[in-house]
């Protein structure tokens, strides 16, 4: 038997205490000290009105900021700097995107509505992981509760879905792919090998956010079994055309078993039409996943809804609550048409120290065996709290706002010839360019990418690009109900000066 002495430091003692230093890590009274200081520092960075973008640091610059104010004690506890403190907020905040500014202009993460925040600050002292029930109690009956809240605008069978959370949308519509795959090739798991009559493909449309493609990596499925689906001008599925596209690739040798539509792509904010291409997939016995990341949050409101009809006829869903909800990343929600299919991503675990050899009542709210994470955060906390505080209608009347904004951001650009309109927005991101006369084809990809760099470089707003058809463009994303029609005309004038200012001086050679 090993003797403990050689591995534990010797005690002094019969009881052991903690040493003085390490209690005060830890006090109460200074944890509420502290958090009142942090608190305050940020109610300033709230109730800034002004409008600014993004002060980007020289990566060395910041490195060496960052490194000052780490302390210098090497053999001890640190004693407390409450100026130490106050000086990483601040880098902390100032370095970062100004999410809550009429600036911001530019990713599809929001600001969050500050109560959210607030919960999210309880998770982390807290610190209930919640894939079983035994450690996060209420987060495990928030995610029943909120699941049974959305799906009422979805429309599945309440007795027979399904709804787990999983940090952030990629991870959502991994798992996703992964329950269709195992459902249409039942023995891969065990066999490694699909079997089948052909080799297993999905199929995507041509704007797909990269994260499906890359998990059709991850499964193994190559590029030749990716079934890349053409979109109309609006960027939407061309319905019309994938039934043969289909039939194309069975006779290539490829099993669809998965086609992924888009509920508000990244590019353009398109919406597939979803009716269409769920009767396709019935026919061919084909699983519908929906990427709804961005867009499925129209779901809550009355008056958007509608840009998602058949959505009670797709097989899974992804929901970002981090983007259009208002919620601290990550938080996202994958939902199940049939419940059944929910475990069917991963083999159950057979670990003793997470499987109960006698199941109750408590594990029947256990997640763990329908996500890849075993530890994650009470993400739906903030969700939960919110809906429980100010309901539906607070997400709907922000959401229908920025939709509304972004209409008039487009009906702005119409009447500026020296700007060129891509596409009629469907719900908060449009994308443009800036194109004066005279500007030859061949530099207008420049021009755009330099355009949006010189914004960004000088701080006043975050705008993002995208290509469209091979050529760059400028990319807007109002996710701030405090963004008015000033703003962007404000905007516009910087990209028309700042475009001015590069064919002027030869800044695109």
């Amino acid at each position: 038997m090993a003797d403990v002495s050689e591995d534990c430091p010797p005690s002094t003692s019969r009881r052991t205490a903690p040493s003085e230093s390490l209690s005060a890590a830890f006090d109460p009274t200074l944890f509420r000290k502290n958090s009142e200081a942090v608190a305050a520092r940020l109610e300033s960075y709230l109730a800034d009105p002004s409008v600014r973008g993004l002060r980007l640091s020289e990566p060395g610059v910041l490195s060496r900021a960052a490194r000052a104010l780490m302390t210098t004690e090497r053999e001890g506890v640190a004693d407390f700097d409450e100026n130490r403190l106050a000086a990483i907020v601040d880098l902390y905040v100032r370095t970062g995107i100004q999410v809550h500014s009429p600036g911001y202009m530019g990713r599809q993460f929001s600001g969050t509505v500050p109560l959210a925040g607030v919960i999210d600050f309880v998770s982390s002292v807290v610190n209930q992981p919640s894939s079983y029930y035994e450690a996060g109690q209420l987060p495990a009956m928030a995610e029943r509760i909120m699941a049974d809240e959305l799906n009422r605008f979805i429309g599945w069978d309440p007795g027979g879905f399904a709804m787990v959370t999983t940090s952030g949308g990629s991870l959502a519509n991994l798992t996703a792919l992964l329950a269709a795959r195992n459902r249409a090739h039942p023995g891969i798991w065990a066999r490694g090998e699909p079997g089948g009559r052909g080799r297993p493909a999905i199929a995507v449309g041509e704007d797909v956010h990269y994260s499906v493609t890359r998990a059709a990596g991850v499964l193994g499925i190559g590029e030749t079994q990716i079934v890349r689906l053409p979109v109309d001008a609006q960027g939407r599925i061309a319905a019309r055309l994938v039934p043969g596209l289909l039939a194309a690739a069975e006779r290539r040798g490829l099993q669809v078993f998965c086609l992924v539509a888009s509920a508000g792509t990244t590019a353009l904010g398109a919406f597939d039409p979803i009716d269409e291409l769920a009767a396709i997939t019935a026919r061919r016995g084909i699983w519908l996943h929906v990427d709804g990341a961005h867009g499925a949050s129209l779901l809550v409101s009355d008056a958007l809804r509608h840009k998602l009809r058949g959505i009670d006829r797709a097989d899974s869903l992804t929901w970002d609550a981090h983007k259009m909800l208002f919620v601290p990343a990550p938080c996202t929600l994958l939902f199940y048409r049939d419940a059944r299919d929910a475990p069917g991503a991963f083999r159950r675990s057979t670990a003793s120290y997470v499987s109960d050899e006698e199941p109750d009542a408590h594990c029947e709210f256990d997640s763990g065996d329908r996500n890849l994470e075993c530890t994650k955060r009470p993400m739906i906390m903030p969700l939960w709290t919110l809906w429980a505080m100010y309901g539906r209608v607070l997400f709907a009347e922000k959401i229908e706002h920025l939709c509304r904004m972004t209409q008039e951001a487009h009906a702005i650009l119409l009447d500026e010839p020296d700007f060129e309109v891509l596409h009629r927005p469907e719900a908060n991101i449009m994308c443009f360019r800036y194109r004066p006369v005279g500007v030859a084809e061949e530099r207008l990809h420049r021009l755009q990418l330099r355009i949006r760099k010189q914004i960004r470089l000088a701080g006043r707003f975050f705008i993002s690009k995208v290509d469209v058809q091979g050529t760059a463009a400028l990319r807007v994303v109002l996710m701030n109900h405090q963004i008015g029609p000033e703003h962007f005309r404000d905007l516009l004038a910087e990209i028309r000066g700042t475009g001015d200012r590069l064919l002027r001086d030869g800044g695109l050679d």
